[in-house]
């Protein structure tokens, strides 16, 4: 039998000012692409569906319109909630959905639930692990001792019975790690120490008994401890720092007598993103324009500041998300020992400081004056200062 892997779709999430619905349908069309053109019997999506808790019309639409199209495929469908989906929401007409091989696990329940099927010889058991957080396992299991996401983890799955004959596979969202090794991250996720996105992180032997961990949270597609523990990644880039990754979704293959393989299929975009550098007279000269749809991050090299530059730049390219500078006054500024900057200051003097780093040249009162509103107004200074 063969299974797309998928994750964290976030439909409805936007880039800046900038509507993705568009895209994702794109990508999605190219997904069912590959799940015909492959004969694929079921399609794994491990969480985070919906980019908000409260999703758009327009993803709650679009949501339907795949799940709709693979239904019509005869695709199976195993789909778990993420951190970023409302439980009840994701759940709502889930017994409906299942009529049509549509499985959905979006709230855990106190039971790891599994859907069985046969392929010849072949008997596969895919366990579906909704989002978890410890007090949520807690209620269910009041006798053991569950401190962390990983004791969540490991108790639901010391409590499950699995046949090892079987194949068994598992999709779940998950902050999961190697031995010593972070996955890497895509920097949409959400950033922090021991965890991302307020998950913590749980170690990849959790899953020791399962033969495919089909894992969503972490939006840069790798493997975690071995192979056959793997994030999908997100389908679309979503952050600068994934502007020169290459997507794919996971096309994995089960047999009774080999191992789980894994080929990674590539995902191209509608719109692409891209990060460019350079004197904005040479970016933006035609000879060196390519591809202007694309989502752009552009980093300036000109010494002086360019007015109304996103105006400018979006003529060329319209779907420019950010632009900053790299100049002999942004590089000045890096060096600037922050923690001793206000040291017996005004506010005036910070602000007059601040605006020489940047421009070179001296405040004005008029700016000042609108400095010193925009201050009180976010209660940094009172009325007299």
């Amino acid at each position: 039998m063969k299974f797309l892997h998928v994750g964290d779709l976030h439909l409805g999430k936007s880039l800046s000012n900038f509507d993705l619905i568009e895209d994702q349908r794109y990508i999605l069309d190219q997904i069912l692409h590959i799940a015909e053109e492959e004969s694929i019997d079921g399609v794994l999506i491990a969480g985070d569906v919906y980019d908000k808790s409260i999703p758009s019309e327009a993803a709650t639409k679009l949501l339907d319109y795949f799940l709709m199209k693979l239904a019509k495929k005869e695709i199976k469908v195993f789909m778990v909630s993420g951190n970023h989906d409302s439980d009840d929401r994701l759940n709502y007409g889930s017994t409906l959905f299942a009529s049509n091989q549509i499985f959905i696990s979006a709230v855990f329940d106190g039971t790891l639930h599994k859907q069985s099927f046969a392929d010849g010889d072949t008997e596969i058991d895919i366990y579906m692990l909704p989002f978890v957080k410890a007090s949520q396992v807690r209620h269910y299991f009041p006798e053991e001792d569950i401190e962390s996401y990983e004791d969540a983890v490991r108790t639901i799955i010391r409590n499950t019975p699995i046949d090892k004959k079987n194949k068994n596979i598992l999709v779940a969202h998950q902050f999961v790690s190697g031995k010593g090794e972070d996955p890497a991250l895509a920097g949409s996720e959400g950033i922090g120490t021991q965890s991302v996105g307020m998950v913590e992180k749980i170690g990849y032997d959790c899953f020791d008994d399962f033969d495919y961990v089909a894992l969503g949270h972490i939006h840069s597609p790798q493997r975690v401890g071995r192979d056959e523990v793997r994030y999908s990644g997100s389908p679309l880039k979503y952050s600068l720092n994934e502007a020169k990754n290459e997507k794919s979704v996971p096309l994995i293959t089960v047999s009774a007598e080999e191992r789980i393989k894994t080929e990674l299929v590539p995902l191209k975009p509608l719109r692409d993103m891209r990060h460019i550098k350079g004197m904005m007279k040479e970016l933006l000269d035609q000879k060196n324009v390519k591809a202007p749809e694309d989502f752009i991050y552009a980093t300036l090299t000109d010494e002086d500041m360019i007015n109304d530059v996103m105006g400018v730049f979006q003529q060329i390219y319209p779907n420019t998300v950010r632009i900053d500078y790299d100049n002999s006054h942004t590089r000045e500024i890096e060096q600037v020992d922050i923690s001793r900057i206000a040291e017996n200051k005004s506010f005036p003097e910070l602000i007059g400081d601040f605006y020489r780093l940047m421009y070179g040249c001296e405040i004005s009162e008029e700016e000042m004056d609108v400095m010193r509103a925009a201050a009180r107004e976010a209660g940094v200074i009172n009325e007299a200062g």
